[in-house]
């Protein structure tokens, strides 16, 4: 569905109950479209909890600024 800023103004509850059923509204300002209203998204569809992946990578050797700044070094003489 797309509507004009003023009607969305006007509407916003009726749009509120389409988005909560899982519509779209696009809405638009001077025939441009300025804006999607969309359904909150589940907390299922969001990205897995990453910690316990993080936590289990071992890092090797020094750090990396500590590499880079010798490359350089060693690149200039």
């Amino acid at each position: 569905m797309e509507i004009n800023v003023k009607e969305a103004r006007n509407k916003i509850s009726a749009l509120l109950d389409i988005t909560e059923k899982g519509g779209e509204v696009l809405i638009s300002r001077r025939g441009k479209k300025v804006a999607r209203l969309v359904p909150m998204a589940d907390a299922e569809k969001r990205l897995p909890d990453l910690s316990a992946f993080r936590a289990s990578i071992s890092v090797k050797g020094g750090p990396l600024s500590r590499t880079v700044i010798d490359g350089r070094n060693a690149e200039r003489y």
